[in-house]
Formats: structure tokens, C-alpha cells, sequence
């Protein structure tokens, strides 16, 4: 008989994902066979191994281990505290995408504003180590995208997951904001570095999620599962500079598995971080230039009209020149251009420096020049 004793199910839950050798997979298989977690511990080792392994269907009919309690009543204990929430599949604030997958967590640790999760949601994930580019794409598309409605995902790690989320904060608390997915317990915020991003997320609006029982250290292990749930939480998944092999391309294969969007956003041919982007385009993702290429796929596409007091905006007139030849979108070093152009070094100086003042061209952070993108 079920019990209708709201602490006991929520215990029941929360040993079921505790259970050692029984991950997501066999717990959904197991909750198929039973109404919830307290009908299974009530169950006997007989009916229990025609679904697992004899060895654990005698495991879950024990009491559990002192551990595992101490860690139950620690969960139960922090979830007591306003914005820290305990989810399960029960429930209605659980992500209803993710609550058919066979892999579908059994427990949820959610602090923050859940209304986050009823949100149309696009991750954006990339490279811990992008070049001053990416790290721009990253922001202005999560920017312009949580300005749009779309709640932006990704895995708070450096680089452009952090800009992702940066992004999507400055886009203002009318915004739809972000989705932080740890790969760590909920309380152990990895890297350290942003911890003051992580308070950020929950002060501002957004909401951070993990699997993870509490203290759940970053092990290597953790991070494609936690890449699992950033695919499943969402529409579509854009990357934004990544190696060949690299967590981002997981997240893609993952969210191309799920049935789900998957975009790239192209770059120089002759750089590393670049090579994942084009893989996934040769493979048929989406090549993305701009959000509005996004939206268009995902049927949710808007045009946003210019600002600037009602007036029109024109772009520059296009110069032509030797010089101008000689630059392109990718970054390019003064030397090289000097190469090319045989001009002087001053009259290259004093050259570039009016294309920049007209807003045709741009420095990079290393000192690298560049058009500007049309």
C-alpha cells in the first residue's frame, strides 16, 4: 500500500539514487516494475531479482548502511532551507524532458528559481581555454538569446560556459536567465574561481542543478553525465570553439541521440579550437552565424528592430585598397601585413589605424587584426 507520508518517499528516493552499483538506467528499469521507491523497499529478494542481480536484490531489501543514512538526512536536511529543492520524478516541477529518458536522475538538487526549468532552453558549451572570439560569441549569443526567452544551459566550467552564463546574466532580470549544470554535489562549486559566478546565478534569478549527492567531488567520471542532462535540458545545443575530442562534442553526440538541435558556430580553418564546430557541420549540424539562425530552426524566430533613437543605421562604406585585400576575418599579425603590403611600417601604422577608427577592422587582445564582422 502506498505510503502517503511525504518525508518516508522522499527518503525512499533519495536511497534509491544513493544505492551503490544501481545507477539512473536500473533504477528507471526497476521503477517501471513498482509505483515508487517505498512500494520497491517493500518489496522481497524474490520479485526483486527477476530484475537486478541476486546480490543487489538482497541489498535493497537490507536496512540501509549507517552511511548512507548519514548522507539521506544531510540531503533531507539541506533541501529544509528556502531556494533548496529536492526533486523527483513525481513531481511536477521535476523536468517533464527529461522524465521518460531511461537514464532520467533519480534525485535532482536544484537551488535557485525553478520556474528556469519551464523555460525554453538552448545550451551553449565550448572549450575551457577559447580565444578572446569565442569568449565574445559566447556572452553576445547568451546574451541575445535569454533576451529572446530562451533560458541558457551550460556546465559553469571556464571558459565559454562561464561566458554562456555571464551572458545571459547581463541580459537583465526581465531576461529568461541560465541553467547552471554541476558535475560536482550541489554544494561544491568547481572550478573555486566561480563561486562568485555561482552565487550570481542564484542572486539574479537562475538556477543551479546536479545530480550529485552533496560533496560530490569533480571527478572525471562525473562530467559526461552531467553533459547528459545539460543536452537533455534543452531544445539545442550550440558549441562554440572545441577540439576533436573534447566534452563539448559529447554533449552534441548526446544531444543529436536525444532527438534534439545541434548547431556550430564556424571559424578559422587554421585554428585547433575550430576543428570540433566543423566536424559537427560536416556531420549536418546547423552552421550558426548569428542567433536569429538559431531561432529560425527552432521555430521561435524573431526580428528585432535597431535602436538608436529611431534613426537608421548604416554600416561604413567597404574601403578599397591594397591593404584592405590583405586583411581578412581571421586575425593577422602587423608583420605579416607588411609582408604582404611592402608598406613602411608607420604608413601601415597610421593605415590601420584609420580602417579601425572607422569601424572596418579590429585588435585583438594579442595585438592581432582582423575585419570586422559584417
Amino acid at each position: 500500500m502506498h505510503d502517503p507520508d511525504i518525508s518516508t518517499q522522499r527518503h525512499a528516493w533519495l536511497r534509491l539514487s544513493l544505492e551503490p552499483g544501481i545507477g539512473p538506467i536500473l533504477a528507471n528499469r526497476l521503477l517501471r516494475r513498482f509505483p515508487d521507491p517505498v512500494a520497491l523497499y517493500r518489496s522481497t529478494p524474490e520479485i526483486l531479482s527477476a530484475i537486478v542481480p541476486r546480490a543487489r536484490a538482497t541489498q535493497l531489501c537490507r536496512p540501509p548502511a549507517p552511511d548512507l543514512l548519514t548522507t539521506i538526512e544531510a540531503a533531507l536536511q539541506w533541501s529544509s532551507f528556502a531556494g533548496q529543492v529536492l526533486l523527483t520524478p513525481d513531481q511536477d516541477a521535476y523536468p517533464a524532458v527529461l522524465r521518460h529518458n531511461e537514464d532520467a536522475p533519480i534525485v535532482l538538487y536544484a537551488r535557485g528559481n525553478l520556474e528556469r526549468l519551464t523555460a525554453d532552453a538552448l545550451a551553449i558549451v565550448g572549450t575551457r581555454h577559447p580565444s578572446a572570439d569565442g569568449l565574445a560569441n559566447a556572452h553576445a549569443f547568451a546574451q541575445d538569446l535569454a533576451k529572446r526567452g530562451w533560458c541558457i544551459i551550460s556546465g559553469l566550467a571556464r571558459g565559454i560556459d562561464g561566458a554562456a552564463h555571464r551572458g545571459a546574466l547581463q541580459a537583465g532580470p526581465a531576461a529568461a536567465s541560465t541553467i547552471a549544470v554541476l558535475g560536482t554535489g550541489i554544494d561544491t562549486i568547481y572550478p573555486r574561481a566561480h563561486a562568485g559566478l555561482a552565487q550570481d546565478i542564484v542572486a539574479q534569478g537562475g538556477l543551479l542543478l546536479s545530480e550529485f549527492m552533496l560533496g560530490a567531488p569533480p571527478i572525471a567520471a562525473n562530467f559526461p553525465r552531467r553533459n547528459r542532462l545539460v543536452a537533455g535540458l534543452a531544445r539545442g545545443t550550440l558549441v562554440i570553439e572545441a577540439a576533436l575530442k573534447s566534452g563539448s562534442l559529447i554533449t552534441a553526440r548526446l544531444a543529436a541521440d536525444l532527438g534534439r538541435e545541434v548547431f556550430a558556430l564556424p571559424g578559422s580553418i587554421h585554428s585547433p579550437l575550430t576543428r570540433g564546430p566543423h566536424a559537427l557541420i560536416q556531420q549536418g549540424a546547423k552552421l550558426v552565424t548569428c542567433v536569429d539562425d538559431i531561432l529560425q530552426e527552432l521555430g521561435g524566430w524573431q526580428q528585432l528592430p535597431l535602436t538608436g533613437q529611431g534613426s537608421t543605421l548604416h554600416a561604413p562604406p567597404i574601403p578599397s585598397s591594397p591593404l584592405w585585400s590583405a586583411i581578412g576575418y581571421d586575425p593577422i599579425t602587423e608583420d605579416t601585413l607588411q609582408q604582404r603590403t611592402a608598406m613602411s611600417a608607420a604608413a601601415l601604422h597610421e593605415a590601420l589605424l584609420d580602417l579601425e577608427l572607422a569601424g572596418h577592422t579590429q585588435r585583438h587582445l594579442d595585438g592581432r587584426i582582423s575585419r570586422m564582422p559584417s
